[in-house]
């Protein structure tokens, strides 16, 4: 969890809803665009590190995402042009901590939301950063954009899930050769072996994770929450068990209002009115 030494720096992808006095004393921003809640990690003058502040204000906005009925998506960003360059070290050596207990790295990688999560990367998403994407189900990539986990570089691990979640997102040989290395790869590299959705240009990966945010926000809530849940248990079930672990959890959705909802305004040629019940 490391901190990336040249991460470049261009303009800020996301406009906050705070006012401006109040957004420059903030670590952490929120804005809701429509019903898709668009977080952005604030310190562009440290390539957006993560310290103290920054995982309680990420989990704190976490909180928020899934409290709220009308918050479908939300979308994690980073200002200043880059996602994430990691820990902040100065922050760990004044005795600091990056995490948040039963949170983890950035108040996230232990505990994503019940709802889906889109990184918006631009520039850098290095050691930390790169493990706070992968916490987060969709990747919308800058066609320029920069990755890795340079930890073994500097001694350490990659241990907010970057040696263990890799694996599970890609081929194993990927994840030994980005571990071990501790190198940076372009988007090309990382998008070829499956880790990010979307590809845009430059200083459009906020747009495009937005697009993609309002196409998953468009369907029915309770049956997107419950497709990611079986997606994201099912990995643990065994082959001769997952059928009937699933049932359940599919049952309330076919029983729910929304399947009738949905079944109505197919038939009649109208959008939904989601009630997520």
């Amino acid at each position: 969890m490391t901190q990336n030494e040249n991460p470049a720096t261009t303009s800020a992808d996301a406009q906050p809803d705070t006012a401006p006095t109040n957004a420059e004393n903030q670590v952490v921003l929120t804005e809701v665009v429509d019903n898709v809640l668009v977080i952005t990690l604030n310190r562009p003058e440290a390539k957006n590190a993560v310290n103290k502040d920054v995982a309680q204000g990420v989990a704190a906005a976490i909180d928020r995402f899934n409290d709220d009925d009308e918050l479908a998506v939300a979308v994690l960003t980073g200002a200043g042009g880059t996602f994430c360059s990691g820990m902040d070290l100065k922050a760990f050596v004044r005795g600091e901590s990056p995490s948040v207990e039963g949170r983890g790295f950035a108040g996230l990688t232990e505990a994503p939301p019940a709802k889906p999560l889109i990184a918006a990367v631009e520039g850098y998403a290095l050691a930390g950063g790169f493990e706070t994407m992968l916490a987060c189900d969709l990747v919308v990539a800058a066609d320029n954009a920069k990755f890795g986990l340079p930890e073994v570089k500097r001694g350490l691990v990659a241990a907010a899930g970057g040696v263990y979640t890799l694996p599970e997102r890609t081929h194993r040989a990927i994840a030994m050769e980005m571990a071990l290395t501790g190198d940076l790869y372009p988007t090309e590299f990382v998008a070829g072996h499956g880790l990010i959705n979307r590809v845009v240009p430059a200083g459009q990966a906020l747009d495009g994770a937005l697009e993609l945010a309002r196409t998953i926000a468009a369907n029915g809530p309770l049956a997107v929450r419950t497709s990611k849940q079986i997606i994201v248990e099912s990995a643990d079930w065994a082959s001769d068990e997952k059928s009937a672990k699933q049932e359940p959890l599919t049952r309330d959705v076919f029983n729910s209002h929304d399947a009738i909802e949905g079944s109505k305004a197919f038939a009649e040629k109208r959008a939904p009115r989601w009630t997520g019940k």
